[in-house]
C-alpha cells in the first residue's frame, strides 16, 4: 500500500513510510547525504539492468518473445486491454479517477464507497486480506464490496495487501498464496469482468534482490490464467511498489506477453522516489512508447523528510496519457497526513483530498464514468446550461469559497471547473462536484477573477459564467516564536528543522516566514512548505496542508541546505511581517 510514503534509500529502505494500524514501520533515520549517492546507484543499477537486458525500456523485451495472439484479444470480455490501453467490453477507454480505500482494516466504515463516488470517482481500489497477515476478507465481503461499487457506479479494483514488502518484510506473504486466495473467490468473482479488476498483490516485493520479482509475477498471473479467470490483472512493481531498480520496467513486456490473455496493466505506486517532471514522465512514456498498459495505481503528494513527490506532474500525465490514477488513500492513515478525507468525513477533506478531488487535473474535473453503467454515451451531444455567477465568501488572505447557482442538463450535471480569469487568458483554478468550491494557494491582498463552467458525463461544456473579483485579505500581524536546528551536517551541506509556533489566541491561516543567512547558505530542498532565495534572503510559503497554524499550535518544516565551512544559525525571523521570538 501506500499505508505509507516507502522510500528508495538504502540503508535504511522503507524508513518514512506511513501506515495503517497493524502494519509495523521501521523508524530509523537516514542521513541526508544518502540522497545524491542513491540517485548515482540508481542511474547505475539500471544501466547495468539495460546491458544484462539489452535496452533502458520495455520496448527491448519484445525481441524473442511471442505477444498474445489477436484471437485472445478478440475474445476478451468485459474490461480488457486492446493495443496497450484498458478498455470495456464495448471497446471504449476507461481511464480510472480513484482512490484506495482500506477496507480490511476499516469494516465498519460502510458509507465511504458511496462517499468516494459522490465527489466524482468513477473507480475505488479495495484494500483485502487473503488471512496471511491480517483477518481474512470473506468471500461474503467481497460479493458484498462487489455489489456496492456496483450500484454506486464504480469501477472496483480488488488487491491483496498481504504480500506487502516480500523479501523484505518477514510478515508477507507470498504472491502464490494471493493466487490461491483469489481462486477461492473464484464464484464470486465469475461474471464481473465488466466491474472488476484482481489486482494480485499490493507491492509483493521489498529492497531486497527486487530481480526475484518477476518469476513469482508471472507464475500467480499464469495460475489465475490456469484457474480460467479471464479478468484484467493489475501487477505491482517491486522496490515497495516504486520500482526505483527498473526492475518491472526492463521486465514488463515479458511478463505481459506469459498472459495468454493480453489483459494484464501494470501498476506503479509514486511516493518520495518520483520527486521530479522529469522522473515521472520518462517512467510513464516508457511503458506507453511501448504499448504496455500502465496506471499510477497509488500515489502520494504531501511532503516529508524523503522527498517531496510531484503530484501536479503525475495528475498532468496521468491526463495528457490518458492514464488512470488512484489516489492513497481515503482516510485512517496513522499518519493522517495522507488522509484524504478527515475522520472518514467527505464533508471534511484535507488539503490532499481537496487537491485529488478538486484540484487541477483532479477527480472532479477529469473522471468519466464507465460506459457500463451508461456513463460517456456518445448519443448526448448537448451541453449544460450556464452555471449563475459565483459569488465569493470565506476569503482570507490565501483562500475563498466561491458558490453559485447550478446549471442544468438534459441528461445530468457531473462537475463544475473553475478557471482564474485574466483578460483573454484562463487558468484552471479547481473543479468541484457540487455547487461550491473552496480555492486555495492564492497571494494575500491580491485581486483575482474567476469564472465556472458546468460539463455532464459525455464531456459536453457549457459556455462561460459570469465573473466574479476578489480580493484577498492582507497578511494578518501575528504572535510567533521559531525555534531552528540543524539536525545533521557533512561537509558542503547540512539538515535543518524549522518550528513555527503560532503564540496568539487565533489561528493563522496563510503564512510567510522570512529570514537571513549569514554565511552564504542555500536552501536546496524543502518539505512541509516551499522556500524561495534572493541572495540571504529566504522566503517561505505554506504548503497546502501547513497552511494554517492553529492557536496555541505549530507546523515543522525541514530542509536541506548547502554550506561552506560557517554555518550559523540565522539571529531573526518574521511571519507575515511580524517579528518572531527565539525558542
Amino acid at each position: 500500500m501506500a499505508s505509507w510514503e516507502r522510500s528508495h534509500f538504502p540503508p535504511t529502505p522503507h524508513v518514512g513510510r506511513r501506515s495503517l494500524p497493524g502494519v509495523a514501520v521501521r523508524t530509523e533515520r537516514r542521513t541526508t547525504r544518502i540522497r545524491p549517492i542513491i540517485r548515482l546507484v540508481t542511474a547505475l543499477a539500471a544501466l547495468i539492468g539495460a546491458v544484462v537486458l539489452g535496452a533502458l525500456s520495455p520496448v527491448s523485451a519484445q525481441a524473442g518473445t511471442k505477444a498474445p495472439s489477436a484471437a485472445a484479444a478478440a475474445a476478451a470480455t468485459g474490461l480488457h486491454i486492446s493495443n496497450g490501453r484498458l478498455v470495456e467490453g464495448n471497446g471504449n477507454d476507461f481511464v480510472m479517477r480513484g482512490v484506495n480505500h482500506a477496507y480490511t482494516w476499516y469494516t465498519g466504515q460502510t458509507q465511504s464507497l458511496a462517499d468516494i463516488k459522490a465527489l466524482g470517482a468513477n473507480s475505488v481500489r479495495i484494500v483485502l486480506s487473503d488471512g496471511h497477515r491480517w483477518t481474512k476478507t470473506s468471500p461474503a465481503e467481497v460479493a458484498s464490496l462487489i455489489s456496492q461499487c456496483k450500484s454506486l457506479r464504480l469501477i472496483c479494483v480488488l488487491e491483496v495487501h498481504d504480500t506487502t514488502g516480500y523479501g523484505e518484510d518477514s510478515a508477507a506473504g507470498t504472491l502464490d498464496e494471493a493466487a490461491d486466495y483469489w481462486i477461492t473467490l473464484k464464484d464470486v468473482l465469475a461474471g464481473q469482468e465488466n466491474y472488476v479488476i484482481i489486482n494480485i498483490g499490493n507491492e509483493p516485493w521489498g529492497n531486497t534482490d527486487p530481480a526475484g520479482w518477476t518469476a513469482p509475477t508471472i507464475a500467480a498471473v499464469q495460475k489465475l490464467r490456469a484457474a480460467g479467470f479471464q479478468h484484467t490483472i493489475m501487477v505491482d512493481a517491486p522496490n515497495w511498489g516504486q520500482d526505483w531498480q527498473g526492475v518491472m520496467r526492463a521486465n514488463a513486456q515479458s511478463v505481459y506477453n506469459a498472459d495468454t490473455t493480453g489483459n494484464l496493466i501494470f501498476s506503479i505506486h509514486m511516493y518520495s522516489v518520483f520527486d521530479t517532471a522529469q522522473e515521472i514522465t520518462d517512467y510513464l512514456n516508457a511503458f506507453v512508447t511501448a504499448k504496455l498498459p500502465i496506471l499510477i495505481g497509488e500515489f502520494g503528494g504531501p511532503a516529508d523528510q524523503y522527498g517531496d513527490p510531484d503530484e501536479d506532474t503525475m495528475m498532468a500525465d496521468a491526463q495528457s496519457l490518458k492514464l488512470g490514477y488512484l489516489a492513497w488513500s481515503w482516510s485512517g492513515n496513522t499518519d493522517p497526513i495522507l488522509d484524504l478525507a478527515i475522520n472518514f468525513d467527505r464533508n471534511q477533506l484535507s488539503a490532499w483530498g481537496q487537491r485529488i478531488f478538486n484540484g487541477v487535473n483532479g477527480i472532479a474535473q477529469t473522471a468519466k464514468e464507465a460506459t457500463v453503467y451508461g456513463g460517456g454515451s456518445t448519443g448526448d451531444t448537448q451541453a449544460p446550461t450556464t452555471p449563475g455567477t459565483p459569488a465569493a465568501s470565506a476569503v482570507t488572505a490565501t483562500s475563498a469559497t466561491l458558490g453559485w447557482t447550478a446549471a442544468t442538463d438534459n441528461v445530468g450535471v457531473t462537475g463544475y471547473d473553475v478557471v482564474r480569469v485574466d483578460g483573454t487568458t484562463e487558468t484552471a483554478a479547481g473543479a468541484s462536484a457540487t455547487t461550491t468550491a473552496a480555492i486555495t494557494g492564492l497571494t494575500p491582498n491580491t485581486a483575482y477573477t474567476f469564472a465556472v463552467y458546468a460539463r455532464d458525463a459525455a464531456g459536453n461544456r457549457s459556455s462561460r459564467s459570469a465573473t466574479v473579483s476578489v480580493t484577498t485579505a492582507k497578511a494578518p500581524a501575528v504572535g510567533c516564536s521559531v525555534a531552528y536546528r540543524v539536525t545533521g551536517s557533512w561537509p558542503g551541506g547540512f539538515q535543518g528543522d524549522i518550528t513555527i509556533r503560532n503564540t496568539g489566541a487565533t489561528a493563522i491561516s496563510g503564512w510567510t516566514l522570512g529570514f537571513s543567512f549569514a554565511d552564504g547558505q542555500t536552501v536546496a530542498n524543502m518539505w512541509g512548505a516551499t522556500a524561495a532565495q534572493t541572495g540571504t534572503t529566504v522566503s517561505v510559503a505554506p504548503a497546502p496542508y501547513t497552511s494554517v497554524i492553529p492557536a496555541a499550535g505549530s507546523v515543522s518544516l525541514g530542509f536541506i541546505g548547502t554550506s561552506g565551512s560557517a554555518n550559523s544559525v540565522p539571529t531573526a525571523f518574521t511571519l507575515n511581517g511580524s517579528a518572531c521570538t527565539l525558542g
